[in-house]
């Protein structure tokens, strides 16, 4: 038994991070703890570090004017001791390639691993190959959320796609009713990705992939190309996949054995700041904020449920990913994750909203200790 825990590699991994005020170290404070005892930590970047590029067009969008910082923001990455960055977010173009570029370098010269986006195809689909303790783990990253032109191409900057057509079909006997909407991912985007796992599965142990999709802000709904883009991706060989950008916990999905994270919240981030506890978001729907969270003495600016988080974690030997759980996580008023316990009332929660959310896709949940264990048995 001693033997087998010497050749395995503790993964965890939180969601969007980028907090938009300083120190930005204070935002890992409550879970470096927690981080530190970790063999390998992965973390999704929702800003650029820059002081290049020019203002985005699409400015007063979600996040547009917040999304590029100055470089010393990034300290937080350092802070939270993360290893593996995704900068395949929808905000990853938002001031044009230069910053994109300077991102990249920024995280390399901090000696991190960077995935997901790049000066060209090649580049942003390059598995990142970590090896611990004798284990190798690929890491790839995609992003669904991304506006024309980003995606990178042949001698083009810009972020590996997995994008997703959409249709709409009408309910019209009752005005104000929101369409059906039917979601279908791009064949050759889906086919890229499979090739990139396959090849990636060659040079690792694990496969692992990242991708930043869905719907955000709103609790449990999963759009119709996110399952057939995991099964995808499980299917040509890859092992566990980290889903975000839905600034909420989503379903989690045992599909052959593998665990898909659908969303697994935020986790080090603030959200561009708000005066106000509405947030109104598609036209069509509003959420609250709770009032604690806003300025003056708050700066968590999302919605209620986006409180709720967790830290995924995976002990991955070089026969496979042994065991998949998630650490129950709260995010404060100042936006600092930190872990809850089972005696807190909390834990309770996240966990029953993490069976609502997951009640449509196959799964089983225990508790063990400060965990709750994914059953890939069941």
């Amino acid at each position: 038994m001693a033997e087998k825990s010497s050749a395995a590699v503790t993964l965890v991994a939180g969601g969007d991070i980028g907090p938009v005020h300083e120190p930005t170290e204070q935002f890992a404070e409550l879970m470096s703890p927690v981080l530190r005892k970790a063999d390998l930590r992965f973390g999704q970047c929702e800003r650029t570090y820059s002081e290049r590029g020019w203002e985005p067009q699409f400015s007063y969008g979600p996040g547009g004017q917040h999304s590029r910082l100055h470089p010393r923001m990034a300290s937080v990455w350092n802070a939270a001791g993360i290893d593996v960055v995704s900068v395949a977010s929808n905000h990853a173009m938002d001031w044009g390639p230069e910053a994109l570029l300077d991102t990249v370098e920024l995280f390399r010269s901090m000696g991190k691993y960077v995935i997901g986006a790049g000066k060209d195809a090649e580049e942003a689909r390059k598995p990142a190959i970590v090896e611990r303790n004798g284990v190798k783990i690929a890491f790839l990253a995609y992003c669904s959320v991304l506006r024309d032109g980003q995606a990178a191409g042949a001698g083009k900057a810009g972020i590996a796609p997995v994008r997703a057509h959409t249709y709409y079909a009408p309910e019209e006997f009752q005005p104000g009713t929101p369409p059906r909407i039917i979601t279908v991912p791009y064949e050759e985007d889906v086919q890229a990705l499979q090739e990139d796992i396959r090849k990636a599965k060659q040079q690792a142990d694990v496969v692992i992939m990242s991708i930043h999709w869905g719907l955000r802000h709103v609790p449990k709904t999963i759009c119709t190309y996110q399952p057939p883009v995991a099964h995808a991706a499980i299917d040509a060989g890859c092992d566990l996949i980290l889903g975000h950008h839905a600034h909420s916990i989503k379903a989690v999905e045992v599909y052959k054995g593998k665990v898909c994270f659908y969303s697994i919240g935020n986790f080090m981030t603030t959200g561009s700041p708000k005066a106000g506890a509405g947030t109104f978001d598609w036209n069509l729907i509003w959420f609250q904020i709770d009032p604690e969270c806003l300025a003056p003495n708050g700066r968590y600016f999302f919605p209620s449920h986006c409180r709720k988080s967790m830290v995924a974690k995976a002990v991955i030997s070089k026969q496979g990913v042994e065991r998949v759980s998630f650490i129950p996580t709260f995010i404060n008023h100042l936006a600092q994750p930190y872990v809850v316990t089972p005696d807190d009332p909390k834990f309770r929660e996240i966990l029953e909203f993490s069976e609502w959310v997951s009640d449509q896709h196959p799964h089983k949940f225990r508790v063990e200790g400060n965990e709750v264990v994914v059953d890939t048995t069941a």
